[in-house]
This record gives structure tokens, C-alpha cells and sequence, in this order.
């Protein structure tokens, strides 16, 4: 199959309504084959099919980890240098794709988390860029669903974030916060339950429309020490 048309091929899996039955099609392309359209796909204007994008990313690499993980390796950091400044690019959707991919792979996870963790991190790789930010806190909150023992550390790095005045931002924090049942935010979290400000999250491979006081009511209740 030539590129144009396993670009295309690719496209059309992305938008089946059948999710799980794309994402086994696509693993049935050889991994190195199938990433560079995916890899252009994370720059798509259809929300739609670049959120389906990350989640296929995270499966695909998943695959090629099995199998030859230094060739995964490759891929994260190809996905770290787009977030590099001198790649003269902006990454968008390259920390989704990072945090989905650890959330798909547990010794990926092991390895990168910490530089997942470093874009949140002013004595770091600190992201400055409310845009990249928002990549940022999903990515980490993907993988807290499946890992949490792995940012549960980090914590403080991500409480600043329940300031942004970015919607999204804001949001995602809170979000973040009670997938890991951060003891530590609830004071934050309080603060933002009369906060009407909306936004689309998207979980469970759906995009969902919330308010942020929504998603802080479902963090607080997530906290320890509150009944639920």
C-alpha cells in the first residue's frame, strides 16, 4: 500500500464508527508503516479525529513496544522533540500522545513518566503554552487512570494549574486531581465548585461537554476522608 493511500486508508479507520474495530485494523499495519500518518493526523482541525488519532497512537506504539521497543523509543522521542523548542515546530498533540501511550504500555510508562512529569515542572521543560498545557494535563491524567503510582509524587508540580485562567486548563487540573485523590487540592478544589466556566474533556474515548464546578463536585467526592 503506497503512502497516499495508507494515509487514506488510515483516515477512514480514524473516522469508523467502530472505534475498537479500527484500532485492531490499524495494529494490523506494520507499526512503522501506520505512524507516520498518525503522526500528521495529531495536527488534524477535526477534534474528533485527532483525539481518535492519540488514542490510536497509544495502541500502535503499545504494539511496536511489544515488539521492538527500541523502535518505540524512537517514536517518544520524536514526540519529545516536537515540544522541543529547536524543532522550530509547536507539538500539538505530542504530550496527548505521550500520556496515552504510557497509559498503553507499562514499561514505556516506567521510563518516560518522569519526563511527562518534567512539562509541568518550572526547573524543567516547563510548557509555557496554555495550548500545550491543556496536551499536558490530559496526557498526565490518561496515565493516572491506569498508573497513578507514577505522578502521585508530582502532585505539587500540577496544583498551580487550578489558578489558570485558561478554562481547559483549570478544568483538566481539577480533572487531574481526583483521578489521583489529591488530598492536597481540596481547599482548591472547594474554591471551584460555583465555577461555570465549560469545557470538552475527552474520556472514554468520547468528547464530553462539563462544567468546571462539575468536574471539582466529582474530584471532591473522590478525596479521601469525604462521603461519597
Amino acid at each position: 500500500m503506497k503512502g497516499r493511500i495508507l494515509k487514506q486508508r488510515v483516515l477512514e479507520l480514524l473516522r469508523s464508527e467502530e472505534l475498537d474495530l479500527a484500532l485492531e485494523a490499524l495494529c494490523s499495519i506494520p507499526p512503522r508503516r501506520v505512524i507516520n500518518s498518525l503522526f500528521s493526523f495529531l495536527y488534524s482541525t477535526d477534534e474528533q479525529i485527532r483525539w481518535r488519532t492519540v488514542t490510536a497512537m497509544g495502541a500502535v506504539v503499545a504494539r511496536l513496544a511489544d515488539e521492538e521497543m527500541e523502535q518505540a523509543r524512537i517514536i517518544m522521542r520524536r514526540l519529545m522533540w516536537n515540544l522541543n523548542d529547536e524543532s522550530g515546530g509547536i507539538g500539538w498533540g505530542s504530550p496527548e500522545a505521550m500520556g496515552e501511550i504510557l497509559a498503553c504500555h507499562e514499561f514505556l510508562a516506567k521510563e518516560y513518566a518522569p519526563i511527562l512529569i518534567s512539562y509541568a515542572r518550572k526547573d524543567g521543560n516547563y510548557l509555557e503554552l496554555e495550548m500545550l498545557q491543556r496536551g499536558l494535563l490530559w496526557g498526565v491524567a490518561r496515565l493516572s487512570q491506569v498508573r497513578p503510582y507514577l505522578i502521585q509524587d508530582a502532585v505539587p508540580h500540577f496544583m498551580p494549574y487550578l489558578q489558570s485562567m485558561d478554562t481547559v486548563v483549570r478544568g483538566l487540573a481539577v480533572w487531574l486531581m481526583g483521578v489521583l485523590e489529591a488530598g492536597d487540592a481540596r481547599t482548591a478544589l472547594e474554591a471551584l465548585t460555583d465555577d461555570d466556566a465549560e469545557l470538552s474533556v475527552y474520556q472514554n474515548r468520547k468528547l464530553i461537554n462539563r462544567c468546571v464546578k462539575e468536574l471539582a463536585e466529582a474530584a471532591l467526592k473522590r478525596l479521601p476522608g469525604r462521603n461519597k
